[in-house]
């Protein structure tokens, strides 16, 4: 019997390299880990997660369902 195959997992990961403040900035979210920048890097960062997020439940999918290419358009189109 063959071990069923695991289920893809995909995340993103943000990493900012900003900070000057000394200030540990780590945000985790169902599908993204963002670490360091400075607050407002770390704020951009935060936002644009949600909103890939809020994007991709709008059209009933998942991060494991988009390419990479799906997922570039979305980043165009959520920084519009």
């Amino acid at each position: 019997m063959r071990a069923a195959k695991p289920k893809k997992k995909r995340a993103l990961l943000g990493l900012g390299l900003d900070a000057e403040d000394g200030q540990t900035r780590i945000t985790r979210g169902e599908n993204f880990l963002l670490c360091g920048g400075s607050a407002e890097t770390h704020e951009v960062m935060q936002e644009t997660a949600v909103k890939i997020n809020e994007h991709l439940e709008r059209r009933g999918q998942r991060l494991e369902d988009v390419s990479v290419h799906e997922l570039r358009d979305i980043c165009e189109e959520i920084r519009r």
